[in-house]
């Protein structure tokens, strides 16, 4: 498992990164609504369609709801001029909000929305159109003036919660004893959330130091706090869900990692957080 993983992920980095570097933002966009529509297929098997045409539907219809998005955007210059892009990310920050509650009170929450399709696809929309919405915000960041400089940052979230992942794993085999959300997730502690944030807060200051970078995000180092704690609950919402719905992995679609939403769980809660309380929180980017 192990060797499968390791090479999943060598194959996996670079594609990421020329994706972030290199593509055009139409292009860019499209990998990002394919990867959605993905996520929306496995999506389905917490709605309970479990049938592989239900499935299918249920990704090509999350596809085709961002492909319709794009395409009625004006330009990519001015996404946060774009209702539908700002109300988006304010759903996103609502949502997460929301989902950071239902994990803490689960399985009394649960009561509230199993047994509704209704819910439990709007959750599903909260999850990933908000998560479209801020890649393509972060991605377009300066992009008139400097075409990386939302790239850098888009990579700068990845690292942080990948960062975090890490650094809560090592904290917690070494010093976890008191669980998170044990009826949720077992192997989560408090002592791993502390050393996810330490070893993210490290990597924050690592990359304000030695990145190529001009401006950045007023609080930074508050938002990323809160970006860290939000991502460990994306990832915990994620087991609340296949919980519920009796399965382990969202999919078998990555080799040794699971699912599209196994490896996107704590990007689909961060990158949003992360958009959203730069953008319409704060006060932006400054020298």
């Amino acid at each position: 498992m192990l060797k499968y993983r390791v090479i999943t992920a060598l194959i996996l980095i670079p594609i990421v990164i020329a994706a972030l570097f290199l593509l055009p933002p139409a292009g860019f966009g499209l990998v990002i609504i394919a990867i959605s529509g993905l996520a929306g297929w496995e999506w389905a098997q917490f709605i309970g369609w479990h049938s592989q045409g239900k499935r299918i539907a249920t990704g090509v219809g999350f596809a085709a709801l961002l492909v319709l998005m794009q395409a009625s955007l004006p330009d990519f210059d001015h996404l946060l001029d774009t209702a539908m892009i700002k109300n988006s990310l304010w759903a996103g920050l609502f949502w997460w909000v929301a989902a950071i509650l239902l994990v803490v009170s689960y399985p009394n929450s649960a009561n509230m929305w199993k047994n509704s399709v209704l819910l439990k696809l709007l959750f599903g929309i909260l999850t990933i159109v908000p998560f479209y919405c801020g890649m393509m915000t972060l991605r377009m960041l300066g992009y008139s003036t400097n075409s990386y400089t939302g790239a850098w940052w888009l990579l700068y979230v990845m690292l942080l919660v990948w960062a975090a992942d890490s650094g809560a794993y090592a904290f917690g085999r070494l010093m976890g004893k008191h669980k998170m959300a044990p009826k949720v997730s077992p192997g989560k502690t408090l002592e791993g959330l502390v050393g996810g944030l330490i070893t993210a807060g490290v990597v924050s200051w690592l990359f304000t130091r030695f990145a190529p970078i001009t401006e950045v995000p007023n609080h930074l180092l508050l938002i990323s706090g809160i970006v860290v704690i939000v991502s460990v609950f994306g990832d915990l919402a994620e087991s609340m869900f296949k919980r519920v719905s009796g399965i382990k992995d969202s999919s078998q679609l990555i080799p040794g990692h699971g699912g599209v939403l196994d490896r996107i769980d704590s990007l689909t809660a961060a990158i949003p957080v992360f958009a959203g309380l730069v953008f319409l929180v704060s006060s932006g980017f400054q020298m």
